[in-house]
């Protein structure tokens, strides 16, 4: 267990992702941070006062600053405002570029040797704004995507093959968004290639459709967006690290050299263990999947110019 978990945002998945930390037990403390007066104490003290009910012991606190999470061993940033309907995730740029500007400058300050893991939106381009205001090496910065797209993808998988979402092996690479990767080659089901289960054009529109998961539950809630799968996302990568488990783990990390790429965040497999990202796995990929990497590639290059910092 670790000393304190400080979840910036308390929002729908900064709130339910504190929840899930504190149920989880993996810190003594869990510190909800929100600009919003009495957000985030609320929403603490509730979730506090379920501890009996839920048997954990972590206590959970909230805040307006950063001084009770100061010393911080994980931050997680969900901090941003919520996608839309017909809203893109690059529509979310200058102003959630801002706003984790601020956040990660007060990481820096209050919490110098934690690792952060970025949940705001656009996912790839808020880590590279995280990693160059905080300072922080890129092992102490890791996007949650992969983990999430790769959920969405499995969950429709089991679905269509009416199968345990407990035996679906698969992955998902990089951008977080329209562009992002599923590696059809690495896709299994009990060690069985999903290319046997399931025809082309079935397989292509789930695919789509994971690409689209985000989109498509915005469309329903009209006045949000996602949150219980994020949460779970967010929450298996600070597990896998409060833990030591060495999880190898879709994540968006910034790469030199890995993948042929360079100076950009983008989803690959990661090993994340108690110093966070300690290993970038590279695998062999198809010349479909790397000319689709390429691409999702060059999608995150595009708005990481445009923001200023």
């Amino acid at each position: 267990m670790l000393n304190k978990i400080t979840v910036v945002g308390a929002g729908n998945v900064g709130a339910t992702a504190a929840q899930r930390i504190a149920e989880k037990e993996l810190a003594r403390t869990v510190v909800m941070v929100d600009v919003a007066d009495g957000i985030p104490q609320g929403k603490a003290l509730d979730q506090w006062e379920s501890a009996p009910v839920e048997l954990f012991d972590s206590r959970v606190i909230g805040s307006n600053g950063y001084d009770e999470s100061a010393g911080s061993d994980i931050v997680v940033i969900t901090a941003g405002i919520a996608r839309k309907p017909g809203m893109s995730r690059d529509d979310l740029l200058n102003t959630n570029a801002g706003i984790v500007k601020s956040v990660a400058e007060q990481v820096a300050k209050t919490s110098p040797k934690a690792i952060i893991i970025v949940v705001s939106n656009p996912l790839d381009v808020m880590c590279y704004v995280a990693m160059k205001a905080s300072g922080f090496p890129r092992e102490r910065v890791i996007g949650m995507a992969g983990v999430l797209d790769t959920a969405r993808y499995r969950s429709f998988l089991a679905e269509a093959l009416d199968v345990s979402v407990r035996d679906i092996q698969a992955m998902v690479l990089g951008g977080h968004g329209d562009t992002m990767v599923p590696l059809i080659s690495y896709t299994t089901v009990s060690g069985i290639p999903i290319t046997q289960l399931l025809a082309k054009d079935k397989l292509d529109a789930i695919v789509d459709r994971a690409r689209n998961g985000g989109a498509e539950i915005v469309k329903f809630l009209k006045t949000g967006s996602a949150y219980y799968a994020p949460s779970s996302g967010a929450v298996q990568m600070v597990e896998a690290i409060a833990h030591d488990q060495k999880r190898i783990l879709p994540c968006s990390a910034w790469l030199q050299g890995e993948y042929g790429m360079k100076d950009l965040f983008l989803g690959v497999p990661v090993k994340l263990g108690a110093k966070g990202m300690e290993k970038i796995i590279e695998v062999t990929l198809t010349d479909d999947e790397k000319a689709a990497l390429a691409k999702s590639a060059e999608a995150v290059r595009e708005p990481m110019g445009v923001i200023k910092l």
